[in-house]
């Protein structure tokens, strides 16, 4: 069982070819219990008539190709998968594209140490860039006060995020938050 201290060290691996759909099923599960968690549903994952995702497998593998990608497995001291990270890395920007910590380890200091180590990989990077639903309190708790970084705007569908127009066909928003290292 993995304990809870404040120095916890997830190791890093990079994402291999052959692990991606187990990373991206378990990166899946993690975000539908956060989903779930928000608004008490029972949504079945496995029922086939539930066709929307919480992380459609486009936006996946969207930000693994994006220019700058890396995509890494976070795995505790005695070799289990406890989540994962997939950035952007460009010059002096980056961009948290996901982290997930595995469902049945939250609130560990599991997603704090994967943070931790992508920015000891990267000192070149200046201001880091990232996104995340406007209900989805856990995260947004997570960004500012556990990882240092401040929301800059809300995207919704009276102001939708340029990059991404299509995400607004929904009352969704999502925060966006930037953390500058300078």
């Amino acid at each position: 069982m993995i304990e809870h201290f404040a120095d916890y060290k997830a190791q890093l691996v990079r994402l291999s070819e052959e692990h991606t759909i187990a990373f991206k099923e378990e990166m899946q599960e993690a975000f539908e219990h956060g989903f779930k968690s928000h608004y008490h549903e029972n949504v079945d994952a496995d029922d086939d008539s539930n066709q929307w995702q919480v992380l459609p497998d486009k936006d996946f593998y969207q930000s693994l190709k994006a220019e700058g990608a890396e995509a890494y497995e976070a795995f505790s001291e005695d070799g289990q998968r406890v989540g994962g990270v997939i950035i952007t890395a460009n010059g002096t920007m980056g961009e948290l594209a996901f982290l997930y910590v595995k469902v049945g380890v939250q609130s560990k200091g599991i997603g704090q140490s994967i943070w931790k180590a992508i920015e000891t990989m990267h000192p070149e990077i200046e201001v880091w860039e990232t996104c995340t639903p406007y209900f989805d309190r856990r995260n947004i708790h997570f960004y500012i006060n556990r990882c240092g970084f401040h929301a800059v705007e809300f995207f919704n569908e009276h102001h939708p995020d340029p990059n991404m127009p299509e995400q607004f066909d929904q009352e969704d928003g999502l925060f966006k938050f930037e953390k500058r290292i300078i």
